[in-house]
Order: structure tokens, then C-alpha cells, then sequence
């Protein structure tokens, strides 16, 4: 459910950051509606692009990338930290 929830708040915060940012250019401006159309569609994208991210589980961190295993350090156990021998 938390998921769900975080999906639908993805999307609306979203497209909410878009129209604000598109209606406060308008103001500024005066390029009344423009602005507020291009921020709203690109809110939108946004949103989907961040629902996309989180449903395919690619937001876990920034710049990772799943390369496969990769080298790997050799294994030590710990009788071959012994000095005694």
C-alpha cells in the first residue's frame, strides 16, 4: 500500500512543480498561457518518468548501475591471519 501511495504522490507532486513553475514564468513574463502548457506537459513527463523509475526499481540509488558480479576480492578465512604458523 505504501507503494501505491508513493506512486500517486510521485505523479501529483510532479505535475503540482510543473504548473507552479509554468504559471510563475507566465507572471514573469507575461507569455500567458505558454509557459504554463510547456511546464505542465513537462510535469507530466516527470511524473511518469519517477513512477517508471520507482516501479522498475531503478531509484535505489544515484548513478547505480547493475553490472553484473564483477571481480570479486579472494576470500580470507580467518586462520590466514594467524601469525603463529
Amino acid at each position: 500500500m505504501g507503494l501505491g501511495f508513493r506512486i500517486g504522490l510521485e505523479l501529483v507532486v510532479a505535475v503540482f512543480v510543473g504548473v507552479a513553475i509554468g504559471w510563475a514564468i507566465d507572471r514573469w513574463f507575461g507569455t500567458k498561457p505558454w509557459g504554463l502548457l510547456v511546464f505542465l506537459f513537462l510535469g507530466i513527463g516527470a511524473g511518469m518518468t519517477n513512477v517508471y523509475r520507482v516501479v522498475r526499481g531503478l531509484g535505489m540509488r544515484v548513478g547505480y548501475k547493475d553490472r553484473g558480479a564483477g571481480p570479486r576480492m579472494p576470500e580470507t578465512r580467518e586462520d590466514d591471519w594467524n601469525d603463529e604458523d
